[in-house]
């Protein structure tokens, strides 16, 4: 699935789940090293696990976050 988050640096969220587990995430744009950091820790995590960890989380003034629209993208898939 490709997900185009809002408000944030990168540009769209590449994310395969299998079942309700995180396959893979990649994020295009942003800031690469955090976003790898990122995708890799949510690799092998329940769907649900990732949203209550990463929903929420904002970037300075901003009121979302890269980490909370990959949560908002998760919720949008509806597992």
């Amino acid at each position: 699935m490709r997900y185009r988050p809002s408000s944030v640096c990168s540009s769209a969220i590449d994310i395969e789940v299998d079942g309700d587990v995180i396959r893979s995430v990649a994020f295009t744009g942003g800031c690469h090293g955090n976003l790898q950091g990122i995708s890799k820790l949510v690799e092998g995590m329940k769907v649900e696990d990732a949203i209550s960890r990463l929903k929420g989380i904002r970037c300075g003034f901003k009121n979302t976050s890269c980490p909370d629209q990959l949560a908002q993208a998760l919720e949008s898939l509806n597992l």
